[in-house]
């Protein structure tokens, strides 16, 4: 295998925050506008992890130089994260969720691998909506939400100014879990890790790769 989905740590935010980057100086995807410090980054994690899954693709894929002999070190090639989706104590059987993955290794099904095993994990946990907010236009994260099976919900117009302009954001919904009568608070992802099916969850991600 050319690669593994895991859990996030805190000595991964340089490489995330690296992905991040371009994203937030290049582009309308991201509406934030100045690029999060490492320990910013890092403070993130730690408090998204308190409650939500954060994983990475750790891609083993080899250079031409490691290949002659340098050493090796796995590289973040993607990320994706789960988050409060409102503060209120009603809206907490929703999250918002985020993929981010690497230029160098697009179009290689590591956000639809990540979103997978983030979902999984998410079900487990006992939520019942995810959302995802797009800025548009942005049709290759529209294809990969609607190819996951999210579904439109709305569109906020022109509720962000970067670059000079405004622009939309698309809201799309994905049901996680049947939206019952009396639902049980949703469990911390801690309760999961190292369970059979936190590795049933990353292995069913894995499966879709291609590295």
């Amino acid at each position: 295998m050319a690669g593994t989905i895991r859990s996030v740590t805190v000595d991964d935010a340089p490489a995330i925050q690296a992905i991040y980057a371009p994203y937030v100086a290049e582009t309308i995807i991201s509406f934030e506008t100045i690029l999060p410090t490492v320990e910013e980054m890092a403070a993130r994690i730690q408090k998204t992890l308190v409650k939500y899954p954060w994983l990475v693709y750790e891609s083993h894929e080899r250079t031409n130089s490691e290949q002659n002999g340098a050493s090796h070190r796995p590289t973040i090639a993607g990320y994706v994260y789960a988050s409060l989706h409102r503060e209120r104590a009603a809206y907490q059987w929703s999250v918002d969720v985020s993929v981010y993955v690497h230029p160098a290794y697009q179009r290689r099904h590591i956000g639809r691998g990540l979103y997978t095993a983030l979902f999984d994990l998410l079900r487990a946990q006992g939520y019942v909506n995810a959302y995802a907010g797009i800025s548009l236009p942005n049709p290759s994260s529209v294809g990969i939400h609607t190819a996951l099976g999210f579904e439109p919900i709305g569109v906020y117009q022109k509720v962000g100014y970067k670059f000079g302009g405004w622009y939309d954001v698309g809201w799309w919904g994905l049901r996680l879990n049947e939206a019952v009568a009396k639902p049980a608070a949703p469990e911390a992802i801690s309760n999961f890790i190292d369970t059979p099916l936190w590795s049933a969850a990353l292995q069913h991600g894995q499966t879709l790769i291609r590295d």
